[in-house]
């Protein structure tokens, strides 16, 4: 075989390295090479019968009867095929020369050789017209699959396993498919009857086939032997094929089927005579024009549409857009794959023989094929179908233990308690409540899935079924309690209601464990052929090992044993006493002028029902305490057992370094040991000191005492000197002699030693490790710092430059760049103790250079950007593989060196080839083709710091006049050279896409595009602000050995374990100076490893978590591996975050394949019911403070028994004593998140690291921002699941230094948390005025987080000077944007916040400058009328209903109220809240609790009127601002509302009833929170106490006030002194109108007859 040219010398014969030849002028030079296909086979099922090839497999290993003949008991090894040090490398070479593939060369008894396999693309090409840069690509991309795969097997096994793990394997997803579509029965299909019905019968003849052909064992066989004869040519060339169907898809990779669909008719075609006696080549790109073209143009258009010739957004949702699941969804079924139609004859493809119907893709009408699988409806509906379990666990166990506990409730008025019959009754009624949930999750379900579907027989008997099922648990108790209390009693009720009981115990329990989709014909594991696609893609669940599943249902058991122990002695059984003081208590005395007594004799009944609610959010929340507290333990207990704790003696970890190093590092089992073991340690240790001290972690001082040390011996031998930090490190005080106390060195050396502690794979020699790919995802993230970014305020708002702020945050580090530097600059730090003036040193110590040479501030510009959140900080992280690589190879392989002796630069040639062909990097920038000229400059600065570096863009060509532009995937790296007309490298590859392949959110399209570039057999994928160092990349091998490579070892036990898909590994949050750690995650992110091959033949979205572990691959977690990771810094960008992971959290909830509960949607719907939990106690408080303070409360003596001689009195006692309970259940709710990072550090760090954490966490006032975070996801999921909008969210990744102006955060997080705090506040005040208990105060400080959390965490808030100009810019924010237009008014923010509900204008009238992108469509009626209408009046009726009762008793005189419903009606259409506040607190005739219960009502019953206005009666917004300037000047026309003109006055009349009541109570709002930020601004020095709080600065090292000018400082000071005075006043009216009508109550007396009367 000739010798292939290196990567220096391209080959000109070889068309894969430069621009390939025509290949028109060649059309049968490739015919030669093609294998006569045997055309006489049976081609309905092709893989019937064995492929006539000619080139036989040469040592024909059965492989595929290892794959399924696990019973053969032999377990054969792999021949070793590659020698630890490659001899041909040790051969002279030509200069330059480097085999690229050196796994798969002409000496390795390759089964096919290098031209073959060119020659095997370059025939597809021709004959399916695919594009030539493309299969140049994937040419490659197959080499170095090949090449990775030979470096650890032999060849020919190599494209064995290859095509086993694409096409032909056992977990091959091509093969699942096969048979999950019935393709073994594919003639069948194509019958015009219903093919369900008739897949049995053939076309031909109609004859049956035996009994035997019909089986799918029979088929697995025929498949099984047809692989197994399978030529090495043949399998080569259906691996090309579909990797150049695949590399062409663009978006159409997102549906698997679909392409396995398009491969395999691909594939009969390839075989058909047709195809092969074709003479002409097929010209390029008609695959990608014919095939991919029209299914992407068919998904794009469901989402967009064309306008003025731009695709803007569909307003459609997600139920009435056809997205990639309900595409592929149709490829699983014979009945989908039916539907596809070709247009104009109406033919069905199937009907069409399998060799002919690849030609016919260009006439499939796919509009009239693809069609709703599931309707993603938004309603909180999905809750009840997915998890239905989850509640009947707790609803049913609830009805179990309450019903038990409230015997008064049901029992007959003559009797205090029931018969025992009606207990057992009533108490066996939750399994009536359990079939009640599964009746409604099943109606539920209905909704969901489209009844032409084959769905929809199951659900009908399923709920048959269980309508028997009810009839059974709740009939017994009509007729028990018809016959109870009649005479002559039988104890047949008795019996019949313990039967009851216990059969309701057994259908909760059946309910509760057994899944709804095991339960009416199994479709999970049932043997029918009917579930076998749904089986194949959506439950083919990994099985656990035995101790795993053991662990795990012992987990459950104590979770849940924990739980209902604790929440019937805790919350049910103590809930027995206010049950039996309440239950059945009329109230006397009152009486309503409209209503009489109607209402107000209940008022403890209604008081008792909002306490059942309350107990049942209760009951909810302790189980995620338990499931907390367990995980916990058993986190706990597995870092013990993988050796991650503390608490193995601390000397030891170090102490055995070297060993472990030794041992688990390095590839020792592999080697010819020549060196001893402390000689090639030595090489690993040095490296990793030496690399921190190049990231200015270790000083010269450190770095001595640190490295390995060549002495001379007594005998004259040189040896070397371990470090005195593995010898010497008796006692716990002496790490501060080796590392900077408390730094980065120490913390990333001690991980790495506490990492080797544990079990990890063994690693594989370097050059037979697999290669793998590192890919990073860009868009507009910061790539690296420039000089003004870093050494100047961003504005004047930032006290702090971003240089500034890091030097205080990494002072050592700082201190080791600057001298580093200075010796650069031929300075010798001694002399700075001699005669030097320091202030010399100034300009090095203040912004790291003195002179401004370019290469000085390049250095200060990239220390920064190593300590901030930036790309450049992800590459040269990243870039730390190929170090470890070039490391690991010259370690292990010492004859390579002494090859090389002398040659440097050849040695060193020699370590990159190696580092290339194991590693590659790819980051997809998405916006690189429209970069500015500084992020170009950048990015160029990228490439030629790391010549190996890839970038994956999008060029944009524009089209001809009136046809859409062409979007290209072009790649280049740091060798492609530039190309002096344009100054953009030339690319490497470039392929054209099938159009925009941003069409959903862009982080998972830009990697889609991307993801054809990557090379070899696994991808990490890695996010723009993350990091990585040396001595984790040491470990490469040892993480890919985690995926269980099941070729290595030959043996059938292999290929019962499923596949590793994805292997998750920790986080170490850099930002936050925290490891992450999980156990098990479903997770798709970064830094996680993926095998490639399994993730791309399965589509892989942003659900790949969910897809992997459902279709059959395994998730794993290492603990003993981490990445660095940025997180969002500030309170705002923190908030963006959460709110982006709620939304999105939203958005998997409407989808259909969510099945875990608590470790994935758990955690948020629990954030929900804790916000809940404050709310309806709230509303319970105040019912209770209603009772408390109009009914006379009896006294009781110390054993709580009723004092005799209290007439009239009611015991609520009982009722005070749950409030406090429930006081103490929140609280520890909210305190147990807190446990997990206490444990963790403890683990880690030690008790003493520990407590400190606690301690700062506290300190910093964590606890608030964990309820006002509470509030952030629960509002933005329950927003989604109503209205939508979720989208990604690109957080900031800067440091938080700024201030925030008070206008802008109220703006920002009044609609998400502010208001209803301020109504919780509301409530809270009336619940203590009349009821206090000391518990209370917990509750203050809560409700208080949700109203000033966002104010409490702005650097620099408490300001005096920034705190008046805060009111200024308040008070200008809330009046202006009505006569002109305005960026920022309050104006402006009503009108966005109502445009959630009534969408904008789609078509733009007039002006030019609106985004039709950003179009907010108008919510649907049926999400508005239950969160816009329905629930406020509900919420408005309670409080009417407390404040009626209030009203209802006589007053002090003994005369009648006037009619509650009258005043409330009355003021309540008064639009200005604070008139009406006073208002009543004049007619309440100054009683402070019932004019606070009133204000409740009044907002309450305002706040459903508004909503019901807006959600009504208005139509959609203008995107601009006009009509409101309109209404203000009189002047409606000349406004661009062209035919609007005549409606909208009538509209704005509408919208301004209800602006003025909006802008006057946040008017008043503002006020409110103003003076409760107040009191801290006027103590002395207390802004300095909060910025140490907030930063962690020491306040010597405390960030300087900002510099103002004289002119400036004047302003500010008259600004102040103006706008103070003015302050005061307004806080004194408002006051004032509070507190003197209180002080001169005795004083103020007024006669008005229509006042008495409302």
């Amino acid at each position: 075989m000739a010798l292939r040219p290196g990567n220096d010398q391209p080959d000109p014969r070889n068309p894969f390295l430069n621009h390939p030849p025509n290949l028109q002028q060649f059309p049968h030079q490739y015919q030669q090479r093609r294998r006569d296909y045997d055309t006489e086979s049976d081609m309905s099922d092709h893989y019937g019968s064995r492929n006539g090839s000619t080139a036989q497999l040469t040592n024909s290993s059965p492989y595929y009867d290892h794959l399924y003949n696990s019973d053969d008991g032999h377990a054969q090894r792999y021949a070793s095929s590659v020698a630890s040090h490659s001899t041909m490398l040790l051969q002279p070479m030509p200069t330059g020369y480097a085999d690229p593939y050196p796994a798969w060369s002409g000496d390795k008894q390759i089964p096919i050789s290098y031209e073959e396999i060119e020659d095997i693309f370059l025939d597809l090409t021709q004959k399916f017209g695919f594009q030539r840069d493309s299969m140049r690509n994937q040419f490659d991309f197959l080499m170095h699959l090949l090449d990775s795969r030979a470096s650890r097997m032999s060849p020919s096994q190599a494209l064995l396993t290859l095509h086993a793990d694409y096409i032909g394997g056992q977990h091959a997803n091509y093969r699942k498919w096969y048979f999950a579509a019935q393709l073994n029965l594919d003639d069948a299909v194509g019958q015009s009857q219903n093919p369900g019905l008739q897949r049995l019968k053939t076309v031909r003849g109609g004859a049956v086939k035996s009994g035997g052909a019909k089986s799918l064992d029979t088929a697995l066989n025929r498949w099984r032997n047809a692989m197994n004869n399978m030529s090495q040519y043949d399998r080569l060339r259906q691996l090309a094929l579909y990797l150049l169907c695949w590399g062409e898809a663009g978006n159409v990779r997102f549906t698997p089927e679909c392409l396995c669909f398009i491969f395999k008719c691909a594939d009969d075609y390839y075989r058909s005579p047709e195809c092969q006696n074709r003479a002409e080549p097929v010209p390029e790109g008609v695959y990608l024009e014919t095939v991919i073209k029209p299914i992407y143009r068919f998904i794009r258009d469901q989402g967009y549409e064309a306008v003025d010739g731009k695709f803007v957004r569909r307003e459609r949702d997600h139920d009435q857009i056809i997205g990639y699941d309900d595409i592929n969804q149709l490829f699983w079924y014979p009945e989908g794959l039916a539907r596809i139609v070709l247009r104009t004859t109406y033919t069905r493809l199937v009907d069409v023989p399998p060799a002919q119907r690849f030609m016919k893709f260009s006439r499939i009408d796919w509009g009239r094929v693809f069609f709703k699988t599931y309707y993603e409806k938004r309603s909180l509906a999905h809750l009840l179908v997915n998890f239905n379990r989850i509640w009947i666990l707790h609803i049913s166990m609830y009805w179990f233990y309450t019903a038990f506990n409230s015997p008064r409730v049901y029992a007959p008025h003559d009797r205090q308690f029931p018969s025992a019959p009606m207990t057992w009754s009533a108490t066996a009624l939750g399994g009536a409540v359990s079939t009640s949930i599964m009746l409604l999750a099943t109606v539920a379900e209905f909704f969901y899935i489209p009844t032409t579907w084959n769905n929809a027989s199951h659900l009908t008997t399923r709920f048959l079924f269980l309508l028997v099922i009810l009839a059974i648990t709740a009939g017994p108790t009509f007729y028990i309690a018809k016959v109870d209390g009649l005479p002559h009693e039988s104890k047949f009720p008795l019996y019949l209601g313990m039967g009851q009981f216990c059969v309701s115990i057994i259908v909760t329990f059946a309910f509760g464990i057994i899944p709804s989709g095991r339960m009416f014909g199994d479709r999970v594991a049932g043997k029918s052929r009917k579930y076998m696609a749904s089986q194949t893609f959506t439950a083919s669940y990994p099985e656990l090992p035995r101790s795993a599943r053991l662990a795990s249902i012992l987990l459950w058991v104590l979770i849940f044993g924990c739980k209902f122990s604790e929440s019937y002695f805790f919350l049910s059984s103590s809930f027995s006493s206010p049950i039996a003081v309440m239950a059945r208590t009329t109230v006397q005395g009152c009486n309503d002028r409209l209503l009489g007594t109607v209402l107000c004799s209940n008022q403890i009944n209604f008081t008792l029902a909002i306490m059942y609610v309350m107990d049942l959010v209760l009951f909810f929340l302790d189980t995620y305490l338990w499931y907390i507290i367990w995980v916990v333990v058993f986190s706990i207990g597995r870092s013990f057992a993988l050796g991650l704790s503390i608490w193995t003696p601390w000397k030891d970890v170090y102490t055995r370094l070297p060993k472990r190093i030794y041992a688990k590092v390095l590839a020792t089992a592999e080697m010819e040991v020549k060196y001893k073991p402390k000689v090639l340690v030595s090489q690993v240790w040095n490296a990793v000191i030496i690399s921190m001290y190049r990231e200015h972690l270790l000083s010269i001082d450190n770095v001595q005492r640190l490295l390995y040390h060549q002495v001379d011996n007594p005998d004259g031998r040189r040896t070397l000197r371990a470090p005195p930090f593995f010898t010497n490190n008796q006692g716990s005080g002496f790490k501060g002699n080796f590392f900077p106390a408390g730094g980065e060195a120490e913390r990333r050396i001690s991980f790495f030693a506490s990492s080797l502690t544990t079990a990890i794979p063994e690693p594989l020699p370097v050059d037979a490790m697999p290669t793998f790919t590192v890919l990073v995802p860009h868009y507009s993230e910061k790539i690296l710092l420039s000089l003004r970014e870093i050494i100047r305020e961003e504005d004047h708002n930032t006290r702090v430059t971003q240089l500034e702020y890091l030097k205080q945050l990494h002072p050592v580090e700082w201190d080791n760049f600057v001298k580093d530097t200075k010796i650069l600059a031929e300075e010798r730090p001694e002399d700075d103790e001699k005669t030097v003036n320091k202030s010399d040193d100034l300009p090095f110590y203040c912004i790291g250079f003195k002179t401004a040479s370019p290469e000085f501030t390049l250095r200060t510009r990239i220390w920064a950007s190593l300590r901030a959140q930036t790309l450049y900080r992800t590459v040269s992280g990243m870039m730390n593989y190929s170090k470890a690589i070039k490391l690991l190879y010259r370690i292990e392989n010492p004859d390579v060196v002494q090859t090389f002796a002398g040659n440097s630069d050849r040695l060193e040639r020699e370590l990159e080839r190696m580092a290339r062909r194991k590693f590659k990097f790819v980051i997809s920038m998405q916006r690189f083709a429209k970069f500015n000229k500084e992020e170009r400059e950048n990015a160029e600065f990228l490439l030629r710091a790391y010549p190996d570096l890839q970038i994956a863009y999008l060029d944009e060509v524009p089209g001809a006049k009136g046809s859409d532009p062409k979007l290209y995937s072009v790649l280049i790296d740091g060798h492609s050279e530039l190309d002096e007309a344009t100054g953009r490298r030339r690319p490497k590859f470039r392929i054209e896409l099938p159009g925009n392949p941003i069409l959903g959110d862009g982080k998972s399209d830009n990697q889609n595009h991307a993801i054809i570039f990557y090379r070899g057999e696994y991808l990490q994928l890695i996010d723009a602000n993350q990091d990585n160092y040396l001595e984790e990349c040491l470990k490469i091998r040892n993480i890919l050995g985690e995926f269980e490579d099941p070729y290595a070892q030959w043996g059938h036990k292999e290929f019962k374990r499923s596949p590793v898909a994805i292997i998750g590994t920790r986080e170490y949050i850099f930002s936050e100076n925290i490891g992450e750690q999980t156990f098990g995650k479903l997770h798709y992110g970064h830094p996680d490893f993926l095998n490639a091959t399994f993730m791309t033949t399965r589509g892989g979205d942003i659900f790949a978590g969910m897809n992997a572990f459902g279709r059959g691959g395994r998730i794993k977690h290492s603990e003993y591996y981490q990445c660095g990771k940025g997180r969002d810094l500030g309170f705002g960008t923190i908030l963006n975050f959460q709110t982006k992971i709620g939304t999105g959290m939203g958005e998997q909830m409407l989808n259909r394949f969510l099945t875990f509960y608590y470790g994935h949607p758990g955690f948020h719907i629990n954030n929900i019911l804790v916000i809940s939990s404050i709310q309806v106690f709230m509303v319970t408080l105040v019912f209770i403070g209603i009772l408390n303070k109009q009914l006379a409360i009896c006294k009781v003596d110390s054993s709580g028994n009723v004092i005799s001689g209290q007439g009239g009195c009611y015991n609520l006692i009982p009722v005070f004593d749950w409030v406090r309970r429930s006081v103490i259940s929140i609280f520890l709710v909210f305190m147990v998140a807190f446990l997990p990072l206490f444990l963790q550090e403890l683990v880690e760090r030690g008790t003493g690291a520990a407590l400190i954490r606690l301690g700062k966490h506290f300190l910093s006032l964590s606890p608030i921002f964990e309820v006002f975070s509470t509030q952030i996801y629960s509002q933005s999921i329950l927003s989604n699941l109503t209205f939508g909008g979720a989208r990604y969210i690109a957080t900031g990744r800067g440091f938080a230094t700024s201030r925030i102006s008070f206008t802008i955060l109220y703006s920002r997080f009044a609609g998400p948390s502010i208001y209803i705090g301020m109504r919780n506040l509301l409530l809270l005040l009336y619940a203590t005025l009349s009821i206090w208990i000391p518990h209370l105060i917990y509750f203050w400080f809560s409700v208080l987080s949700l109203c000033i959390a966002p104010f409490i965490f702005n650097p620099h808030q408490f300001s005096f000077a920034d705190f008046i100009i805060d009111y200024r810019e308040f008070l200008r924010w809330m009046s202006r944007g009505n006569s002109r237009t305005k960026a920022s008014s309050w104006y402006g923010y009503c009108r966005l916040s109502r445009t959630m509900i009534t969408g904008y204008k789609k078509k733009k009238l007039g002006h030019p400058s609106e985004k039709l992108s950003g179009d907010v469509h108008r919510a649907t009626w049926k999400a508005v009328v239950f969160s816009e209408i329905i629930w406020p009046i509900c919420f408005a009726s309670l409080f009417v209903v407390a404040y009626m009762f209030v009203k209802s008793f006589p007053d002090r005189q003994g005369n009648q109220p006037p009619s509650p419903l009258i005043r409330i009606g009355i003021i309540s259409i008064g639009p200005i809240v604070w008139n009406a506040t006073v208002l009543l607190w004049f007619l309440e005739l100054w009683d402070a609790s019932h004019a606070v219960l009133g204000v409740i009502t009044i907002i309450a019953v305002q706040r459903a009127v508004q909503k019901i206005l807006i959600a009504v009666f208005l139509s959609r917004e203008f995107k601009h601002d006009e009509t409101n300037r309109a209404w203000w000047t009189g002047k409606w026309y000349g406004r661009g509302l062209g035919s609007s003109a005549m409606s909208q006055p009538a509209r704005e009349f509408i919208v301004k009833i209800v602006e003025m009541s909006l802008w006057s109570s946040d008017f008043l709002l503002g006020h409110i929170l103003l003076v409760i930020l107040t009191p801290p601004t006027l103590i002395p020095f207390f802004d300095r106490f909060h910025s140490t709080m907030l930063f962690w600065l020491r306040p010597s090292k405390q960030i300087r006030p900002p510099l103002f000018s004289t002119k400036q400082k004047r302003q500010r000071r008259w600004i102040v002194f103006k706008y103070t005075i003015l302050y005061i006043t307004a806080v004194s009216l408002l006051a004032s109108l509070i507190v003197l009508p209180a002080f001169f109550r005795q004083d103020i007396t007024f006669h008005c007859t229509i006042c008495q009367n409302i």
